[in-house]
């Protein structure tokens, strides 16, 4: 009986005896109620290149009769990589990494492969498939960074069909595909990067992991908005996302869109150098600058979590007359409508005039920000670039600060105070009162009492 492109067949749960047709007993072993329903894929062939493909026909379960699985994770030895994936890789698990081209991603990978190896010790395997570059040219980059690279098997092809078949005999417990635009399948066409073809390869892969004990991490190419290239239905297929960024200099951030098995709120930091990436052991030095002198006037600093750790960063503002008629904000790492609304309350609250001005937003060390907690030390920042009169020295700002001109608390504010404190700020301002700290419900009171001098 056809159905569909496939025919169905009743297996023998016990000896593997198959016929058409369900019979109650087992005329080969003889064993009662063991012949199950089967489908027979005519469009798939076995390991050997020819033949059908057998699978079992899926039934429904009671939900309460499953027994809960306990999210397996084993660390990569990349203490950044381990703080994004949520506190390590997840076996059973599919991760896609995304970033622009040259920011480091095959480095990361690599420098990820021989530290997964030597962590499995002689019984683990690591498979490295490199669509894109040749085996003398990852050895090279080896070499140069001085890895220990005997633990991984390498396979440079672009053919799905290939990497299935090394999957399959070598059995791998951490697989590296870089990069999925870069694979594809005959039956999905000869043009690798088509939708199809990433749909297709990737759901491969996937479903290979998903009945393993086994990572599988996929780069991806992005595009020039910063997205990564393809159907969005990738990132949904896959159980975790991570973007790879950097900014002007040598620093890389790593962050997770999402993550089945962990937070979101994560930062991976390192830094760029001969020796590859190396993880930032104090983020804190490369958002604070270290003055011998009086601080700027437009610069503020503010307290803000990523993920379970609390950084100390520097908003730096500028505002000058506009060049034109309209006026221009001007901010890549803090949203410009959140920078447009602070300057709108400065004007309504305070008086200040930002219409007739162009404002220039940065933050100290390159990181995007987009914590409300940011609003207080925005205001401050901008307060001071207008009427060129800087922020004391030693002072931490946070808070959020409404469209009615409240300052409001915000999440987790003793931490916050903490690593201020600890970090040699004096003078911390928030909306709540606590000890060491200076309490502020409003944006007029905010500004007088930093400015009270």
């Amino acid at each position: 009986m056809a159905k569909k492109n496939g025919t169905i067949l009743y297996k023998c749960s016990n000896c593997g005896y198959s016929q058409p047709r369900w019979l109650g007993k087992c005329p080969e072993c003889g064993e009662w109620n063991t012949m199950e329903e089967c489908i027979i894929d005519n469009s798939k062939v076995n390991s050997a290149g020819h033949g059908n493909a057998t699978q079992e026909k899926v039934k429904p379960v009671d939900l309460s009769s499953v027994n809960a699985q306990d999210n397996t994770r084993f660390q990569t030895g990349i203490e950044e990589f381990d703080r994004v994936l949520g506190g390590g890789a997840t076996k059973r698990s599919a991760v896609l990494l995304g970033g622009e081209p040259g920011i480091g991603k095959s480095t990361l990978l690599l420098q990820t492969a021989a530290s997964v190896s030597k962590g499995f010790g002689k019984g683990g395997k690591v498979l490295y498939v490199s669509g894109e570059e040749s085996a003398g040219q990852i050895k090279e980059r080896a070499n140069r960074l001085g890895l220990d690279v005997s633990g991984i098997q390498l396979l440079c092809t672009m053919r799905l069909e290939d990497c299935l078949d090394a999957l399959d005999s070598i059995n791998p417990l951490f697989v590296i595909i870089d990069s999925i635009q870069t694979i594809y399948s005959a039956e999905a066409g000869l043009i690798p990067g088509t939708i199809n073809q990433l749909k297709f390869c990737a759901n491969e892969f996937i479903s290979w992991v998903k009945e393993r004990d086994s990572v599988l991490i996929m780069t991806a190419h992005v595009t020039k908005e910063g997205s990564i290239a393809g159907p969005k239905s990738m990132e949904h297929m896959v159980d975790t996302v991570i973007s790879f960024e950097r900014n002007d200099e040598d620093i890389r951030f790593l962050h997770a869109q999402k993550n089945r098995f962990g937070s979101i709120d994560e930062l991976g930091i390192f830094t760029m150098g001969e020796k590859g990436l190396s993880p930032v052991t104090d983020p804190n030095s490369l958002f604070i600058i270290k003055r011998t002198d009086k601080q700027p006037a437009g610069v503020a600093c503010t307290a803000v979590f990523e993920g379970t750790r609390v950084f100390l960063v520097e908003i730096q503002a500028l505002t000058i007359p506009a060049k034109s008629s309209i006026s221009r904000i001007y901010s890549e790492k803090i949203d410009s409508g959140r920078v447009a609304r602070v300057s709108a309350v400065l004007e309504k609250r305070c008086g200040l005039r930002f219409s007739d001005q162009d404002i220039y937003v940065n933050v100290g060390g390159g990181v995007r920000l987009s914590e409300s907690s940011i609003d207080a030390a925005l205001a401050a920042a901008l307060y001071s670039a207008r009427t060129d009169i800087p922020v004391p020295t030693g002072t931490a700002v946070f808070g959020e600060v409404s469209l009615a001109g409240e300052v409001r608390p915000v999440s987790k504010t003793p931490q916050r105070v903490k690593t201020a404190r600890n970090l040699g700020f004096s003078n911390v301002f928030a909306p709540e009162k606590s000890e060491g700290v200076t309490a502020v419900t409003d944006i007029k009171s905010l500004i007088k009492t930093i400015f009270a001098k």
